[in-house]
């Protein structure tokens, strides 16, 4: 903040956003610098041996839709960097009891075809968003700020079915069991009752990449991509510190602008001296939503499914019916643990080698818990998995498991358990952190935030961090011209 700064900039923290912002800034000619609290850069793209030699696991991110359907990153060259995407044979596989699964596939028609009655109504309703995607896209992944009012009736026609809650829009599009529950468990990413507004979104969110760019693995893991971004801005002539925590803004080296990957409740411990009262007041008004237990497995083998088709993806859904994922998310927004949960789970060395020893397998698991949550969902998950691939637990070599305190401290920004950044709901979509014109912007004018707690929210995109850094840059009126992305 001195007059004679040493940087033009500095970013707090070296997660995705983080170093989407110091790339974009970087780009524009500034001198950069990103500190990280960690000894590894990463945030929530680390990748690790948790349980035995050899065998690598994806502490929190896993699958990436949303990294490779981002106008940043694919105006990057970070496949020079090291960065090489694996496509599994199938997106997702949802298993049911009956010992069949419901696929998403990269094909609408062949998803379709296994919906049974549901068929041309799955067609019916993902065909137009899918055909018109590139003309929608722009309605999410910007703040309002920034919405143009180019493409109005393939927006409305998207907002019409996102706004609703899961459980409107499936009563009144399908008629069978495999589309509801296929729908349910990929609206469960909201981490909110199916029964809220906007949770179709989440499931839309997810389907439409499923049939335009698929939901792909990391080679080697998911730190490969924050190792291809750091790789890219240290090229540019930026510079990363790590193992520096940074408790206070005024601790940092002299800088123009301060860019802060961090929720709401760091900023305030950090940056609060810098902030107005009712600033104060507003972020500490924010929400946060559910945690999660995570467990992550080293196997013997893959994962016994009873449903063979579960081999082909890359990520499986379990919570068998809609009414049994939707009775889980609910008992969690109520504070509750499920007896049987909604799990997630990842199995990435299916189709890339790299994560393990030959003819050994990892697994990716967890599911939803109330926030701030320490009990151990080990036995339930468990008992869920075994549901479907009796045997499972036969497979298993060794295993590491987080609750939502733990995740906590491993990421500073998980408050609680939550890996989204704060609860993304209607009234805090595109109103995180706070309500302003900017949402990136503090009222102290050198100081910004780039976290997953600003528009448009959670995942692997780098969009936060790349709006955060163009406010910053309008700021300084910066000459040269920063990276222009098509949104």
């Amino acid at each position: 903040m001195s007059e004679h700064p040493k940087y033009d900039a500095i970013v707090i923290g070296s997660g995705p956003n983080g170093l989407a912002a110091a790339i974009t800034l970087a780009h524009a000619g500034l001198s950069v610098a990103v500190f990280e609290a960690k000894e590894t850069i990463g945030g929530g793209c680390l990748s690790m041996e948790l349980t035995l030699p050899g065998f690598v696991h994806d502490v929190c991110s896993a699958i990436h839709p949303l990294a490779l359907d981002s106008p940043l990153f694919r105006s990057l060259p970070l496949e020079q960097f090291g960065l090489e995407m694996i496509q599994p044979l199938a997106p997702l596989a949802h298993p049911l009891d009956n010992g069949t699964a419901v696929m998403l596939e990269r094909s609408i028609e062949a998803t379709a075809a296994g919906l049974s009655i549901d068929a041309k109504a799955y067609s019916k309703l993902m065909t137009p968003l899918v055909t018109h995607w590139d003309k929608i896209a722009g309605f999410i992944r910007a703040p309002l700020r920034l919405q143009s009012v180019l493409h109005p009736l393939a927006r409305a026609n998207f907002a019409l079915k996102a706004i609703r809650s899961v459980r409107g829009l499936v009563e009144s599009s399908f008629k069978g069991e495999q589309a509801p529950a296929i729908f349910a468990g990929m609206s469960a990413h909201s981490m909110m009752s199916l029964e809220q507004l906007s949770t179709a979104a989440a499931g839309l969110l997810l389907a439409i990449p499923g049939h335009t760019v698929g939901w792909p693995i990391p080679r080697g893991g998911s730190q490969m991509i924050v190792d291809a971004l750091a790789a890219y801005f240290l090229s540019l002539g930026g510079e990363i510190i790590t193992s520096v925590e940074v408790k206070s803004i005024d601790a940092l080296p002299p800088a123009s602008i301060i860019l802060c990957d961090i929720t709401p409740r760091q900023l305030l411990r950090i940056a609060g001296n810098y902030l107005p009262n009712s600033y104060q007041w507003q972020l500490r008004r924010y929400r946060y939503g559910p945690g999660i237990f995570k467990i992550d497995y080293a196997l013997d083998g893959p994962i016994p499914w009873k449903a063979n088709e579960c081999l082909r993806a890359g990520t499986v859904h379990i919570g068998g019916t809609f009414s049994e994922v939707a009775s889980s998310e609910r008992a969690v927004a109520h504070g509750e643990h499920p007896e049987k949960p909604f799990v997630l789970v990842a199995q990435q060395s299916l189709f890339d080698p790299t994560r393990a020893p030959e003819g050994k397998h990892t697994a990716w698991v967890y599911c939803h818990v109330p926030n701030g949550s320490t009990f151990d969902m080990t036995e339930r998950i468990e008992s869920q998995i075994e549901r479907f691939a009796p045997g499972f637990r036969d497979c298993i070599l060794a295993k590491s498991t987080m609750n939502s305190i733990e995740f906590e401290h491993y990421n500073a920004n998980y408050i609680g358990g939550d890996i989204s950044g704060g609860i993304m709901d209607l009234r805090q979509f595109y109103t995180r952190p706070t309500i302003r014109p900017v949402p990136y912007t503090t009222p102290a004018k050198n100081i910004f935030i780039c976290s997953s707690s600003t528009p448009p929210g959670a995942g692997v995109h780098g969009l936060c961090g790349y709006f955060a850094a163009r406010a910053a840059l309008r700021h300084l009126h910066a000459p040269n011209k920063p990276i222009e992305i098509g949104i």
